[in-house]
């Protein structure tokens, strides 16, 4: 028996609204794209020209057609995008951030409840294949190293590097970590934009994890790689590359497959694994995801409760930042 197809409309048609469009044509067997809607006249004849696909003028008769709206339009006009169609009760894929405030992130926790539809937010690096192939194995962490260095790109600095860029790693942090978070430091500048544009934020837990995490969009070179250190050994999850390396300490009478194993004291070994990656596009899975949440009722990988805890944390770095009464936020 084939799949049922949902019929999906795209809100935004910019850079990343574009990638999306094409790889819900490619995922044809899923869903039937109706249309998109951008008030950008340049954005729109791009994606016409590109897919061929068909512009809406009306938001509402767009998000009328559909059983379900991916929202990629820049974050201001989240909230309006998603809280429309979710009051029509209609699935939502949101992108990351949530939304533009917390209060609204609020709003649409509480609207996608009292609606129950399913809302998926688009922290796509839960999706990445190194990540997926590491999560098995990340068992109580203690301690995290991240780094997210981008080169200068301002398409992204509408909003501060807390939220362009660390959003996703606080959302892998508090994936991984079962406990609330005791304290936040942070320190951050501003380079060139009005907001944040380098960040250093730890995390401190009630269970007694850390979590240091630097993020930059200054840099001469990209890097995505989270180091997790944890009573088993530690891992390196190079986001960017797809790779994973595994450091386990193990008894010495008991035989792990490795790379290469050598002894650390006269108890334990050291012995280095490089679990196998099943490469793909992390954006298509996590839209075929949310098909398999709606369609089958799948479990949401990355839920509107998690988006809005993330984006709860990465404001209160922001509130830090400003009380510190640090030079990184120009409001004039």
């Amino acid at each position: 028996m084939s799949e049922q197809r949902l019929k999906i409309g795209v809100f935004g048609a910019g850079h990343l609204g574009r990638i999306h469009i094409r790889l819900i044509l490619e995922l044809s067997d899923l869903y039937e794209f109706i249309g998109f809607y951008d008030p950008s006249d340049e954005s729109a004849e791009k994606a016409i020209t590109e897919f061929k696909v068909s512009r809406w003028d009306d938001m509402q008769a767009l998000i009328d057609a559909c059983d379900c709206v991916d929202v990629v339009a820049p974050t201001l006009h989240h909230f309006d995008i998603a809280s429309r169609a979710i009051r029509s009760s209609k699935h939502a894929f949101i992108e990351k951030p949530l939304a533009e405030t917390t209060e609204q992130a609020k709003s649409l926790l509480d609207l996608s409840r009292e609606a129950g539809v399913i809302v998926q937010v688009g922290h796509v690096e839960r999706f990445n294949p190194a990540f997926r192939a590491a999560e098995p194995l990340i068992i109580k962490p203690m301690f995290f190293e991240i780094h997210r260095l981008a080169q200068y790109n301002p398409r992204g600095t509408d909003v501060s590097v807390i939220l362009d860029l660390m959003i996703h790693d606080l959302d892998i942090v508090l994936s991984c970590v079962n406990s609330s978070i005791r304290r936040i430091s942070a320190s951050g500048v501003s380079v060139v934009s009005k907001t944040p544009d380098i960040t250093s934020v730890r995390l401190e837990f009630d269970n007694g994890c850390v979590a240091n995490l630097t993020a930059s969009r200054m840099s001469l070179n990209n890097m995505r790689k989270a180091r997790i250190f944890q009573k088993t050994g530690y891992l390196t999850i190079d986001f960017l590359n797809q790779s994973v390396d595994q450091i386990m300490i193990t008894p010495k009478d008991q035989e792990a497959p490795s790379m290469f194993s050598f002894e650390l004291n006269d108890e334990v070994n050291l012995s280095a694994l490089k679990p196998e990656i099943t490469k793909s596009n992390a954006i298509q899975e996590e839209l075929r995801s949310f098909y398999h949440s709606i369609v089958h009722h799948k479990p949401v990988v990355v839920s509107i409760d998690d988006a809005y805890r993330a984006l709860d944390v990465a404001y209160q770095i922001i509130d830090k930042l400003k009380s510190a009464h640090l030079s990184v936020f120009d409001n004039n």
